[in-house]
């Protein structure tokens, strides 16, 4: 009986001991994580200012529309500057990416639990990938366009009807949410639905973290160049001259306007970047402070875009007095008129 008593408390032991080291079980993928802030009091401060700004940047992407198109009734849509071209795709893009994501958010703040079901969190992270990679992409080609047009003096082209823009930054990160979604990449990360927290990792610092890094550093670089390229010029012309042609106004006045478009990307994005290199870097342990960032800074893209679209308009009503003073000394001239539609 002492025997048995022995045994059975051998086996009772050999039994919890490796329960007791091994720790909490596997993750198998997201839903596995716990909603970010339940269990530290952070939950409201988290999701009610993402909410707050996501809302005020919908709106003011909808105004930004809404104005686009009320102030400019004369001209078919591409016949506006590429400026007022930029700032609504920039517009529809917001507006697009606040929706998702604010159902995102308002699921998980008034259930308190994941997205369910898991379709539906797939969804908001193709939209989120979608979106976010369709401005990371349009930010740059207009950064690309703004030094070029700096330095050589000439744009990039379009195409007609902008189709080879519109199949770049909408096409190309469609094909990459499609691969992403095929791979079962999607899922909740505890705070959102975006890239699953346990098996997106990669494939969210693949897909997102390394081209928003590499080309929020890009575009810093040539805003620099361009700013410093125009700010040198426009001090020769005012020594030497005293006086820019109203077509180097023009072409300075929509170099600034497309600088403006880079400035407010990297306002808005340098904190996701930050916040997936660091959960690339060190999993499971990004501070408070970083989540809280990412969910403000990301989600004011329709209300810093908005302050865009009105340093812009005043831009394009100096430009349209500038295109008569232009249009009178051409015709004196017989010189041939620049269209404001290539700036």
């Amino acid at each position: 009986m002492e025997l048995d008593i022995a045994n059975t408390s051998q086996i009772s032991t050999s039994n919890f001991t490796p329960s007791s080291t091994l720790g909490p079980p596997d993750l198998r993928d997201g839903y596995d994580l716990p909603v970010y802030g339940l269990d530290t009091g952070r939950f409201y401060s988290l999701h009610v200012p993402a909410l707050t700004c996501i809302f005020l940047s919908l709106i003011s992407a909808i105004l930004t529309i809404t104005l686009s198109f009320r102030k400019i009734p004369r001209r078919a849509f591409f016949d506006w500057t590429k400026s007022e071209r930029f700032i609504v795709y920039m517009a529809i893009c917001d507006g697009a990416f606040n929706v998702a994501h604010s159902m995102d958010h308002l699921h998980i703040a008034t259930t308190k639990s994941h997205v369910y079901p898991a379709s539906l969190c797939q969804f908001y992270g193709v939209m989120l990938l979608e979106f976010i990679m369709a401005q990371t992409f349009m930010v740059n080609i207009v950064a690309v366009n703004a030094f070029t047009l700096m330095i050589f003096n000439k744009q990039l082209k379009f195409g007609k009807r902008d189709w080879r823009l519109l199949l770049w930054i909408f096409g190309f990160p469609f094909l990459l949410s499609m691969i992403a979604l095929a791979a079962k990449q999607f899922g909740p990360n505890g705070s959102f639905c975006f890239f699953d927290g346990v098996n997106g990792e990669l494939a969210q610092f693949l897909l997102t973290t390394l081209p928003l890094s590499v080309i929020l550093i890009v575009n810093a670089t040539l805003y620099v160049i361009t700013w410093a390229k125009l700010r040198s010029i426009e001090k020769h012309l005012k020594l030497s001259l005293g006086k820019q042609s109203s077509g180097s106004k023009m072409k300075h006045a929509a170099v600034r306007a497309m600088s403006l478009f880079v400035l407010a990307f990297i306002f808005q994005w340098w904190a996701m970047a930050l916040f997936g290199i660091w959960v690339f870097a060190n999993p499971g342990s990004v501070p408070p402070a970083i989540h809280h960032t990412v969910t403000t800074f990301s989600n004011v893209g329709g209300i810093v875009n908005l302050g865009v679209y009105l340093l812009i308009r005043k831009r394009v009503q100096y430009q349209g007095s500038a295109s008569s003073d232009q249009s009178h000394s051409t015709k004196r001239s017989g010189m041939k008129e620049t269209s404001h539609t290539d700036l």
